[in-house]
């Protein structure tokens, strides 16, 4: 009797430690694809702000191909694997909508930076279903306001009404929350 139980305890040892590993080779093969979008579009967006310091040409950069950087980063990836990026307060409502779950990790995360307890190494890793999602917070820097603060230019503020007449993604300031990039992950 005594020999069963040790075994089960074994076993049932051994099988957290395989979930464990299995969760961090999900965490870091998640945190992987966020970073390749995070760094395709940064690259853009530093480059089209170095080239307009206003904000116009990386504004019509984000309103022209941000999704399709994003389609094209996808395309790299296993086809089990996506990234995305999404927002409580969205500027495309056709493409980055959040759902439930996302919604509720953002929440977590402002949650976090109002309590001070948010860095650069947080990440957020949940299962829906037979997916896991690994999301990386996204934090408004000042070069961010531009396009996304409270005080935009008349130029921003037209061509924002133009490219987005639903947008939503105006008034943040300097180190809240801008929204989360999410790596999903389907393992069969």
């Amino acid at each position: 009797m005594r020999r069963s139980f040790i075994a089960v305890a074994a076993l049932a040892a051994f099988s957290m430690t395989l979930h464990a590993a299995d969760m961090d080779s999900t965490k870091a093969e998640g945190i992987k694809y966020i970073k390749m979008l995070g760094k395709a579009l940064k690259t853009e967006m530093k480059a089209h702000m170095k080239k307009d310091p206003s904000g116009l040409e990386a504004l019509a950069f984000c309103s022209g191909s941000a999704d399709k950087i994003t389609n094209e980063v996808n395309a790299k990836l296993p086809e089990y694997a996506k990234v995305r990026r999404t927002a409580l307060k969205v500027r495309n409502d056709k493409v980055n909508v959040p759902d439930a779950t996302d919604k509720k990790v953002m929440e977590k995360f402002e949650q976090e930076i109002a309590q001070k307890k948010l860095n650069k190494k947080t990440i957020e890793i949940v299962k829906v279903g037979d997916t896991t999602r690994v999301y990386k917070p996204l934090v408004t820097k000042k070069v961010c306001l531009k396009c996304h603060g409270t005080n935009l230019s008349p130029k921003i503020a037209e061509a924002i009404k133009s490219a987005y007449p639903n947008d939503k993604a105006t008034g943040f300031k300097e180190g809240s929350l801008r929204g989360v990039i999410v790596a999903e992950i389907k393992k069969h």
